[in-house]
């Protein structure tokens, strides 16, 4: 099996942290976005979206979608959980990673795409719409600040995918200098340093 990456994108960044916190060795194949090589006919036959990542399995099976990529891998590898280990943290992590996605990665995503130009050769620029968006992101930095005040991770003392979504969701804030102030959200930081620090944050 394989996977179709771009490796500067959050989403299959997500992906390789996942399957380094599982111990899983992956080979990956570069799909240049910029470039547009998602788009041609060949790669929608694996993601009509023309996303990446996408997991090919050896029966050419295609499994597109970050979440659904590392769900998959959960239920082959249970160990570490990293979805949860009961129903409540199930629950919980799963509400994480749809706030991160809605709040952080959502609108650092459209700053980056409204405001830097970088596909400005296949969709229309809105870049008020692009700063609007950076500003939430912004905002939503605070929120975390204060839940990470009596928390270890997003869901107490548990390290979860919720945490590395979230994690690279705010480190590709960086492209929009989108960054947490050291004044404003000690908690953030000290959980991103936290997570920095995880070999997996390397992969």
């Amino acid at each position: 099996m394989k996977i179709y990456e771009f490796a500067q994108a959050p989403n299959c960044r997500r992906v390789r942290m996942f399957l380094a916190e599982k111990g899983i060795d992956m080979d990956y194949v570069q799909v240049d976005i910029g470039k547009g090589e998602n788009l041609s006919e060949e790669f929608r036959r694996r993601d009509p979206n023309a996303k990446v990542p996408v997991l090919e399995l050896d029966d050419g099976t295609c499994i597109a979608e970050s979440v659904a990529i590392k769900r998959y891998f959960e239920e082959l590898n249970p160990e570490p959980a990293l979805f949860g280990r009961d129903p409540l943290e199930k629950a919980l992590v799963e509400m994480w990673v749809r706030r991160g996605d809605l709040n952080l990665m959502l609108n650092v995503g459209m700053c980056f795409q409204h405001t830097t130009g970088f596909f400005a050769d296949r969709m229309t620029i809105f870049s008020d719409f692009g700063e609007e968006s950076g500003k939430k992101a912004l905002e939503f930095f605070s929120v975390l600040d204060q839940h990470l005040r009596e928390n270890q991770y997003l869901v107490g003392d548990y390290f979860s995918v919720a945490d590395i979504g979230m994690f690279c969701a705010l480190d590709f804030g960086k492209t929009v200098k989108l960054r947490p102030d050291a004044e404003r959200h000690p908690n953030l930081r000290r959980w991103r340093d936290a997570i920095s620090a995880r070999p997996s944050a390397a992969a």
